[in-house]
């Protein structure tokens, strides 16, 4: 699912919204959302899981064409950890479809 995918499911799911308001407000959480993640908040969402910032340190790679050895300076990313209902979920789904 993509983000117009999520906005037409938005607007079905709920006929007294227009397609820009539902796209309105997909955008607006997901601003609201990455806002949060760039100042290093932690976001939990309840049964769905949790977004928090790490930092990674910098390391030495190999640049795989030349072989040459590449600095790679340190960085923040970004990890989702699925919540219990969600992995329940997931996995309930799998083995229903084996």
């Amino acid at each position: 699912m993509n983000r117009s995918d999520l906005f037409d499911a938005l607007a079905e799911r709920y006929p007294h919204l227009t397609a820009s308001d539902a796209e309105a407000a997909v955008k607006t959480l997901l601003e609201a959302m990455t806002e949060s993640l760039v100042a290093g908040h932690r976001i939990e969402i309840r049964g769905f899981g949790s977004f928090v910032v790490s930092k990674r340190a910098a390391r030495q790679a190999r640049n795989p064409r030349t072989g040459e050895r590449v600095a790679v300076p340190p960085k923040r990313v970004a990890h989702f950890k699925p919540g219990k209902a969600l992995r329940e979920a997931v996995d309930r789904h799998e083995r229903s479809t084996a």
